[in-house]
């Protein structure tokens, strides 16, 4: 067992540093990644966990293998853009503008809906949830808190739908919302800036008024992304 442990672990660090690798670009699609041996002996793992770890991402869609050719890296679009693995990895390496533009898109599209559909059936139970998520950011001290906070509330608001494939979706993008949320913060003087908005989408919810979450949280996810551009356009003047 300890073994079968050992060898999870080692194609787990493989996997992760192979695929920072690939979508950070310092791979790029179409190169065909060195030989097993080499590539084996330059990780300084066993080429039984290379090919564990290989084959996760392959299945992610990031590289596929051919005999006699290799592993080669595949273009974005074949990817799997959704998985968590991917999402952190293109968080770990600092997600450009284009990639955040299309995040803050996929929130636009998908949480105002959640947050009227959460005003018209959430419980009482989940509008506690909801509250307690606001509190907690509206008492943190530091960015850190503001952010696990933050996370709580949007998780909460989708839980509030009743829709369990809105509740997985959050699971999937968590790491990038969270990242998302810790950019936009961090460009104000105050992270708690946008907690007008949040409260604004906590009543809409509390009342059970749809249309005035849907609102809100469209209000919210806008002013964030107002706040981000700003900050590229001053990191670009001083550049």
């Amino acid at each position: 067992m300890r073994k079968s442990n050992a060898v999870r672990s080692l194609y787990g660090h493989v996997m992760h540093e192979l695929g920072q690798r690939i979508v950070s670009g310092k791979v790029k699609p179409g190169e065909v990644l060195p030989r097993e041996e080499t590539l084996a002996e330059s990780l300084d793992v066993s080429r039984t966990a290379l090919r564990e770890a290989l084959k996760v991402l392959s299945a992610k869609g990031l590289i596929e293998s051919r005999t006699g050719v290799g592993a080669r890296v595949l273009d974005e679009r074949h990817w799997n853009q959704l998985d968590a693995d991917v999402l952190a990895w293109r968080c770990a390496s600092m997600p450009p503008d284009d990639f955040v533009d299309k995040l803050v898109e996929m929130r636009e599209i998908i949480e105002p809906a959640a947050a009227a559909a959460a005003a018209r059936r959430r419980t009482a139970a989940q509008l506690a949830e909801i509250e307690t998520a606001y509190r907690a950011m509206e008492a943190a001290q530091t960015l850190e808190a503001w952010t696990e906070a933050d996370l709580q509330f949007h998780d909460a608001v989708l839980h509030a739908t009743c829709n369990e494939l809105l509740q997985s979706l959050f699971s999937v993008v968590e790491s990038s919302l969270g990242t998302f949320f810790t950019l936009s913060a961090r460009n104000v003087s105050d992270f708690r800036y946008s907690l007008p908005h949040h409260h604004k989408v906590l009543e809409s919810i509390r009342r059970k008024q749809p249309e005035a979450a849907r609102k809100a949280m469209l209000a919210m996810i806008a002013d964030s992304h107002a706040s981000l551009q700003r900050n590229r356009k001053r990191s670009r003047r001083k550049a």
